[in-house]
């Protein structure tokens, strides 16, 4: 027992690459005495015999603790691949939100197995996640990813240390250096948006960026909203329901669409948005016609924003078409969901009735306070601010959708014309 020399036809160096030569190999192994009797440690395949030695050393020591378990020998010698595929599964459907597990799932498919997915668990060390980042720059790969695959990395290894699959978390000791974080982009100012407005004036854009833009719904409520919840009669709509996160490529009907992350909340239609509304509901009819006397099958999903053909639009198409339209029409940059923050924002400065803004974005007090960047005792509200009605959310729409009416009538009109093949279509 203790440490024993072996040949190999391939050795792997100290950061577990493998040199493509034969060479000289250390195991460990370790008899010790349990709570269940005498038993034996070991651990194999250590590059030079100073490691083996070291890591000897330390585990008599961890060994000889009544309390210590060593590590499962059988969990850590599957892959990376194998555990993070594992582990996002069983961790990830029950423990993060569905946009998140994709995103894990996505990381691990793409960045982190195609790189480390074929070292063993329990042979993995911060040389080796280094390598990987380095890998990920030299790809092209933004800071955000690198340091996203970092994050993930950190959260599984951590999970396998503390299920005794390995010793250490290895990503805890990497030296890759991050950058800072990209800026988020500024909301558009009240200029801004009415600039952009009249651009997609009379084009399909019009009643997302509406939507977005000046009642600050996100992204998946804007793609599940239903024509039935929308009240034009009393002036009001329903945000209750939201397009499912991972819609698969070519959906064509929608099953059943998922709940908001926010409780239910009915918004006013302003006079100032009221013909947006009626547009919407024009053009989905013209649309629903035009496919039926051509021949084609209409997909009644009740939709309000959707395909010609009535079925659903996917986020990322969207999110990405956005960014196009952006650069289109020359406008400063910012994501879709930045006008979610472009709305709150411009309410706020307009109303300083954050509260409300909040109720209206479907925010707590806390989340809004956050997005807003107030710094105050959130607990300490009064009660007039607990109850808020319907004609209080209108007032603040109201106010912040009449400084967005475009100021030039001729010129609105001269944008509707110019809508043409270069256009970016939803």
């Amino acid at each position: 027992m203790g440490i024993s020399a072996r040949q190999v036809k391939n050795k792997r160096d100290s950061n577990g690459v493998l040199t493509g030569k034969a060479g000289t190999v250390y195991d460990v192994n370790i008899k010790y005495k349990s709570p269940e009797g005498r038993k034996t440690y070991s651990k194999k395949g250590f590059a030079t015999k100073k490691e083996a030695v070291q890591h000897e050393a330390e585990m008599k020591v961890k060994l000889s603790n009544p309390v210590y378990t060593p590590v499962a020998a059988t969990q850590g010698k599957q892959t990376v691949k194998e555990y993070m595929e594992e582990w996002v599964e069983n961790h990830g459907k029950a423990n993060l939100r569905p946009s998140t597990f994709a995103s894990y799932k996505g990381h691990i498919k793409n960045h982190i197995a195609p790189c480390i997915g074929h070292i063993q668990l329990n042979q993995l060390t911060p040389a080796m996640l280094d390598g990987m980042f380095q890998t990920m720059f030299e790809k092209g790969l933004s800071n955000s990813t690198v340091r996203y695959a970092q994050r993930i990395m950190s959260v599984a290894l951590e999970h396998a240390r503390k299920y005794r699959y390995i010793e250490t978390n290895p990503a805890r000791d990497v030296i890759t250096k991050f950058g800072k974080q990209g800026k988020t982009p500024d909301p558009y100012t009240i200029g801004q948006m009415q600039n952009f407005m009249a651009h997609i004036l009379g084009t399909e854009w019009e009643m997302p960026v509406v939507l977005a833009g000046m009642y600050g719904l996100r992204i998946s409520e804007i793609l599940g909203l239903e024509k039935s919840k929308i009240d034009l009669k009393n002036m009001r709509f329903s945000v209750d329901e939201q397009l499912p996160f991972n819609l698969p490529a070519g959906t064509k009907f929608i099953e059943k669409l998922a709940p908001t992350k926010s409780n239910d909340r009915v918004l006013p239609i302003t006079e100032e948005t009221l013909p947006y509304f009626i547009r919407q509901f024009n053009l989905i009819e013209s649309q629903k016609n035009m496919i039926i006397a051509s021949g084609g099958e209409y997909y009644d999903n009740d939709l309000f924003i959707a395909k010609p053909d009535g079925s659903p639009y996917r986020r990322d198409r969207m999110s990405s078409n956005f960014g196009q339209l952006i650069r289109h029409l020359e406008m400063p940059h910012l994501r879709f969901h930045d006008l979610r923050h472009t709305a709150a924002t411009n309410m706020h400065q307009l109303t300083g009735d954050f509260y409300t803004v909040g109720e209206i974005l479907g925010h707590t007090l806390k989340g809004i306070g956050m997005s807003l960047g107030i710094s105050t005792n959130l607990e300490a509200v009064t009660a007039q601010y607990v109850d808020v009605r319907l004609e209080r959310k209108r007032d603040v729409l109201s106010v912040y959708h009449r400084t967005l009416q475009p100021q030039n009538n001729n010129a609105q009109t001269n944008t509707t014309k110019q809508k043409n093949k270069n256009d970016i279509e939803l």
